[in-house]
């Protein structure tokens, strides 16, 4: 059933939803990715990264047991998308592995970049609501989604880029 969209918290937990299930889209994808990446450094931030979104996933999970809600029933669509054009440079035959990995971090960048957008946007929801409890979660996971966007820079920038040239 669709969720009625009449009120700032309806939209919260709407939000929410959408977040909680591109993570679980995430925590299935990420070791893909790492299976998938040549450069051990790659591969290693997919992995850690799989325990940062496990992370995420339960701080959601908290916020929505606090709301007496189910964290369930919204696929992300926009996540599945991201998700199904990481899938397309992984798959690529005859494709250069340094380039897969120059492509397979354009593709994470982009659902980082996703993930910011959309935590930004809850937090400063939770804010306006009065559950500065939750905005505090919220910016935790924004945060640590800010960070791992800036290492897949210098991952892209110190090496794996210049590698994909040769």
């Amino acid at each position: 059933m669709a969720m009625k969209l009449d009120s700032l918290e309806a939209l919260f937990v709407d939000n929410l939803k959408d977040l909680y299930d591109a993570e679980q889209q995430l925590i299935e994808a990420l070791p893909k990715m790492a299976k998938a990446a040549h450069s051990p450094d790659l591969k290693r931030s997919f992995e850690q990264h799989l325990d940062v979104t496990k992370e995420h996933s339960r701080r959601l999970e908290t916020i929505f047991s606090e709301l007496n809600e189910r964290p369930t029933g919204k696929k992300c669509v926009g996540m599945q998308g991201l998700i199904k054009e990481g899938e397309e440079v992984m798959t690529k035959k005859q494709a250069d592995p340094d380039v897969v990995d120059a492509g397979m971090i354009a593709a994470a960048q982009k659902v980082e970049h996703y993930e910011i957008s959309g935590y930004g946007t809850v937090r400063t929801y939770a804010e306006t609501l009065g559950r500065q409890e939750f905005a505090d979660l919220l910016d935790k996971t924004l945060d640590e989604e800010s960070r791992t966007d800036e290492m897949l820079t210098r991952l892209a920038e110190s090496h794996i880029n210049v590698d994909a040239m040769r």
